[in-house]
């Protein structure tokens, strides 16, 4: 009996003829939840361009803080700075992963999986500048901060940036190869299994088990090699 060949299937619009596959199915459960996400990031951010915008103040003169303690207001400011960018970030990261992006639209795909660093730009660039730029701090209070904000432009950036991000096709083609049956995923792996006893997965104490959605949740975007393979 000959193999049955996959036959790729296009779905067409009727309405407007257009083509493509078909569409990332999220739960309207996940996409308040994304929305959610999406707005306490954003509340995040604000505050975190808040803080940046008194550091800035404290430098200038415009909110008055004794020489002698500046340098700790400035560093204070600073570190509240970076613990909103980067909470703020994260909970970007996790809408996305909920409701991913298409890309279709390069430019919201672009824009959408690059916010938080667009955020941590904003909420330090600034106040480097304006630091190496400054002329009335003393040099020991000039160079510490300025090295602090620096570190912490690094800092939120990189916590920021989504080294893998997801698309909506991505989810598409996740959801149709899955179907509604559950996955697998470890504590420290990156792949999501079909099959619960993959051999990768045999040396694992504690397994996972969901839909794909929830393992795209969990950030397990990447399906196993072994379980691809064992399925052909």
């Amino acid at each position: 009996m000959a193999e049955k060949k996959k036959v790729e299937r296009e779905f067409v619009e009727a309405s407007t003829g257009k083509t493509g596959k078909r569409p990332a199915v999220v739960t309207a459960a996940n996409k308040k939840s994304a929305t959610g996400k999406r707005i306490a990031a954003v509340i995040l951010w604000v505050l975190a361009l808040a803080a940046e915008v008194g550091a800035i103040l404290m430098l200038n003169g415009r909110w008055y803080i004794p020489e002698e303690q500046k340098m700790y207001w400035l560093i204070g400011a600073l570190v509240i700075d970076l613990i909103l960018v980067i909470i703020g970030s994260q909970l970007w990261k996790k809408a996305n992963r909920l409701d991913p992006a298409s890309k279709q639209s390069s430019v919201k795909f672009f824009l959408w999986n690059n916010m938080g660093l667009i955020a941590s730009v904003i909420c330090f660039l600034p106040i480097v500048i304006l630091l190496l730029a400054n002329k009335d701090l003393d040099g020991k209070t000039k160079k510490i901060v300025t090295v602090v904000a620096a570190i912490a432009l690094v800092l939120a950036s990189l916590f920021s940036i989504d080294f893998n991000p997801v698309s909506a096709e991505e989810l598409a083609d996740a959801q149709q190869a899955v179907g509604t049956g559950s996955v697998y995923w470890t504590r420290f792996g990156k792949s999501y299994h079909l099959d619960p006893d993959c051999r990768a997965l045999k040396n694992s104490a504690t397994i996972y088990q969901g839909t794909i959605e929830e393992a795209f949740e969990a950030n397990r975007t990447d399906p196993c090699d072994f379980c691809a393979l064992d399925q052909a």
